[in-house]
């Protein structure tokens, strides 16, 4: 590496911090996205190791206009998720042109992460957020209605049996929805590797985190209606969310492995 390598690792680092600070509301929820700074060195660990050609060529002038684009206009919007789709395009457009082939192959498999590395399904995903807890207090509606309850759905409120159950926005999975999809693309490279599965999964994913997150609304509308509320609202709720990522995570494990096994068999003599 060289020094001019060693000044573009330190601008995407002041960028990175830049990122982090210009919306704190994430400090609402610490606790649940503090994780996501384990992104940028699990980025480093998976695409280890690190091989840069020799010689030094000029950075990719589409991806440091995507980048200087993301910027603007994620600076004007307040939208991370614009800035972060910028900081990555300055990313990748260095790597790119310092990375030998099989490093380089590797790593473009894995720039989700840095897409990922900031909070900004919590930030700018509430429509997400509201999808996530309309959809599911769907499912929930009809799962209980199903098993006999007398059940009526006011948008994200249910009546089950006359008891009020709101779907809140803490139910809409926003603080562990972008942690599953980090642990479950970095499953998905583990397990499947080069396969062409790997990027019809980080699709899958999003399917997968909806239904994990469905079922933590069905499991504590349970608890409210077999309990009690305070129970459901209270430790029930908060140990919820990290139960719906392991959840999550074990259910993507058991299908990534599986498409390995179909997918990826050694060739026949």
């Amino acid at each position: 590496m060289t020094n001019r390598d060693w000044g573009i690792i330190a601008l995407l680092l002041i960028l990175a911090v830049f990122i982090w600070i210009q919306d704190l509301s994430w400090l609402s929820a610490a606790s649940d996205s503090l994780p996501i700074l384990a992104t940028l060195p699990l980025f480093v660990w998976l695409g280890w190791p690190w091989r840069f050609i020799p010689s030094q060529t000029s950075l990719s002038n589409g991806g440091l206009l995507l980048s200087m684009i993301g910027f603007l206009l994620g600076g004007i919007s307040g939208s991370t998720l614009l800035l972060a789709l910028g900081w990555a395009s300055l990313l990748w457009s260095w790597l790119r042109v310092r990375l030998e082939a099989v490093s380089r192959q590797n790593v473009k498999r894995l720039m989700i992460l840095p897409i990922m590395a900031f909070p900004w399904i919590m930030l700018d995903g509430q429509m997400i957020g509201w999808w996530f807890r309309i959809s599911g207090t769907w499912v929930a509606g009809n799962i209980f209605s199903a098993f006999g309850f007398n059940v009526v759905q006011e948008g994200t409120r249910l009546l089950v049996h006359g008891l009020p159950i709101e779907v809140s926005a803490a139910c809409a999975g926003l603080n562990t929805l972008q942690s599953m999809i980090i642990a479950g693309s970095a499953l998905a490279y583990v397990i499947l590797g080069n396969h062409p599965a790997y990027w019809f999964n980080l699709l899958f994913l999003v399917i997968l985190s909806w239904m994990a997150n469905t079922l933590r609304i069905i499991t504590i509308c349970w608890a409210a209606v077999t309990f009690s509320p305070a129970f459901a609202a209270g430790f029930f709720h908060q140990w919820g969310g990290w139960l719906v990522l392991f959840l999550m995570f074990s259910l993507s494990y058991v299908l990534f492995s599986l498409q390995r096994t179909l997918f990826c068999r050694p060739a026949e003599v």
